[in-house]
């Protein structure tokens, strides 16, 4: 089994990936204290650093030995991860100097100390279009000055790999020299191509949740009964079924880290002013603001309010969902979607419980990667792998995923 270390961890979503695709992570870091939270809860046997990276395995600190030996403890094979996203996001003011565009850097540096056979980093689409390209190439030319120059870059949609929702994000995977003489380009296209699947819809996704939702965070539902007509999506999810990728066994050890009885989690979601109510019920599936009558809508930004339809995968989930979520309106119910509808429409099975507040539990979910979507590099760095140590592979990789 190859080992791999995870770096701005999250919750976890790309781990998840790694873990889908038969990794043993070795240790994560993460600076956020409500995210790190909700990944020990989910990774319990993952050893965490919660602080800066720059001060994670530092070779010039007393602390280094002691991080070596409880998250690495040995060799790595890949070190992958999501630096934050915030200084590129289009939602976000793009300011080309903030200080968290550079901390790929912190990923190269420890790379340098590692030496992995390959890196992968994910980031959000307009980091490799923001200032014509400039952080791409920076990107690029770090990878290449510590010995990792054959480089593959693809831009992802989530819902061509089994995810509900419509969300796209760029991974480079970089191998080190001498490593493999094939393209990594050839083969990251080569698994994307082999690994997609038809697109699953929003009811396909959460239609067996209940409309009722929990009071608060810390209130837990009976689990839903399950459905004749069940779409393959929902067998992934559900604690009760047998999934292609999520073993039903793997589903409720999470599960059962949280709780012992088989419970609903996170089904609960913000109150719905009156008056937010009223346009709410005026909002048809699939149609946003500018389908609202002129006096209840500014005619100016037509995405801030929003109803899911049924029948097509979700717009993309954002961090922001914890501020507002008129975006987000259920297909079906007249409120806002769930914290646990947030996680199926991101591909988080019903056993991986999100914890601290509300607040914090959506902009987690808004912030993570889709699994389903974290294994597609995961699994093209599996080949490099099997490549470069001579293991048997195979450049047709099998393993596309149908679930609709």
């Amino acid at each position: 089994m190859y080992k791999a270390l995870s770096l701005f961890s999250g919750i976890g979503g790309l781990c998840e990936g790694f873990k889908l695709s038969g990794y043993e992570i070795t240790g994560a870091a993460e600076l956020d204290k409500y995210a790190a939270q909700s990944y020990r809860a989910n990774f319990p046997d993952v050893p965490l650093y919660e602080g800066d990276v720059s001060d994670f395995l530092d070779a010039g600190s007393e602390s280094y030995q002691l991080h070596f030996d409880k998250y690495v403890h040995g060799n790595v094979d890949v070190i992958f991860g999501g630096p934050p996203c915030q200084g590129f996001s289009q939602i976000g003011p793009r300011d080309p100097f903030d200080p968290r565009n550079e901390l790929y850097l912190q990923m190269c540096r420890i790379a340098e100390i590692l030496g992995p056979k390959v890196i992968v980093i994910e980031n959000v689409p307009n980091m490799i279009l923001m200032k014509k390209g400039m952080f791409k190439d920076r990107v690029i030319e770090s990878l290449k000055k510590i010995g990792y120059s054959n480089i593959a870059l693809l831009k992802l949609c989530a819902d061509e790999y089994g995810v509900p929702q419509s969300r796209h994000r760029v991974f480079f995977i970089a191998v080190k020299e001498g490593f493999i003489s094939e393209s990594a380009q050839s083969i990251f296209e080569s698994v994307a191509e082999s690994l997609k699947s038809e697109p699953v819809t929003v009811s396909e996704a959460i239609s067996d949740l209940p409309k009722e939702v929990a009071a608060d965070s810390g209130i837990t539902l009976k689990y839903p009964s399950s459905e004749e007509t069940m779409s393959r999506f929902m067998r992934e999810m559900r604690l009760d079924c047998e999934g292609v990728l999520y073993k039903l066994n793997d589903k409720l050890e999470i599960h059962r880290s949280h709780a012992n009885a088989i419970d609903l989690h996170n089904h609960h979601t913000k109150d719905v002013q009156e008056r937010r109510l009223g346009i709410i019920k005026l909002l048809k599936p699939g149609l946003k603001a500018d389908s609202l009558p002129k006096e209840l809508w500014d005619n100016k930004r037509p995405e801030k309010w929003r109803r899911f339809h049924p029948d097509k995968p979700a717009h993309t989930l954002l961090a922001h969902m914890h501020r507002d979520l008129s975006e987000w309106v259920h297909p079906e119910h007249d409120r806002w979607i769930t914290v646990r509808e947030a996680m199926r429409l991101q591909g988080f099975h019903d056993g991986f419980v999100l914890k601290t507040s509300e607040w914090q539990q959506l902009k987690q979910v808004g912030n993570a990667v889709p699994p389903f979507l974290g294994r597609v590099p995961a699994s093209a760095a599996k080949i490099i792998l099997d490549i470069g140590y001579n293991k048997e592979n195979s450049f047709e990789f099998k393993g596309q995923l149908q679930l609709v």
